[in-house]
């Protein structure tokens, strides 16, 4: 009898289904709604950032980007970038900017805004997304997805590449990394510091780290992390945040 009831559990484990593996789309499906960055694109976000204040108001596709900072002069300088291009107000009063300035001041306040609320943003048209193999990281199991862009839509920095660790069972970052080319390029790595929940929203705070060894591969930067072969160079941290949900 009993060699017949194991038979027959040997027969439903091998019939059993095997687990379907998911592919990057969906991993990062999960990983929008796991940290409620699906909520992002219609909502007011404010936080402080390296003593400077920014805030966001995104709604239905468009969005207003902004930074608030003081001149020489002790006058309030307003950068605001969205669905129209850049814009700079000082005191209030629309001011001309040279191009090439511009672009640069955009790219600052879109770099700070874009890491501020990821995953969000990771499903642009310019964004492409591939899987790679799993990774562990002090003793977790990750996802590890490799990013990168279009020329058409993808920016100033279109050129970058991005690797994120996605935990497999919370579906959260824990983890990112990425290579620059920008002032000589790089790679840097950051790792979960802590992380805070607005309005149904995960914000995070990480520790940035640089390798310590330009023989280091981004793809491989998660081994050299194990090995302490990265060295902390700042702590990336948002403070004050504030969410307001859009309807």
């Amino acid at each position: 009898m009993k060699k017949i009831v194991l038979l027959f559990l040997l027969i439903a484990i091998s019939c059993k289904p095997a687990k379907k593996e998911l592919n990057a789309q969906e991993i990062i499906d999960k990983t929008m709604i796991s940290s409620g960055a699906d909520k992002v694109k219609n909502s007011k976000i404010g936080f402080k950032f390296r003593d400077v204040d920014y805030a966001a108001v995104r709604k239905n596709g468009n969005f207003e980007l902004f930074r608030f900072t003081n001149n020489s002069d002790n006058k309030t300088v307003e950068d605001v970038l969205s669905n129209n291009g850049f814009k700079r107000f000082v005191d209030g009063k629309l001011v001309k900017t040279n191009d090439s300035i511009a672009n640069v001041i955009a790219n600052a306040v879109n770099s700070v805004h874009y890491f501020s609320v990821l995953p969000f943003g990771l499903n642009d048209k310019a964004v492409h997304k591939k899987l790679l193999a799993s990774s562990k990281i002090k003793g977790k199991d990750y996802h590890k997805i490799e990013v990168t862009f279009s020329k058409d839509g993808g920016g100033e920095d279109f050129e970058d590449v991005f690797i994120y660790w996605i935990g497999k069972e919370d579906f959260l970052i824990d983890y990112l990394a990425y290579s620059y080319h920008t002032n000589g390029g790089g790679k840097r790595f950051r790792a979960l510091k802590k992380e805070s929940i607005k309005n149904g929203i995960r914000f995070v705070d990480f520790e940035n780290y640089k390798p310590l060894h330009k023989e280091i591969s981004l793809f491989d930067i998660d081994k050299a992390f194990e090995k302490n072969e990265l060295k902390k160079v700042s702590e990336i941290i948002l403070e004050n945040i504030e969410v307001k949900l859009l309807k």
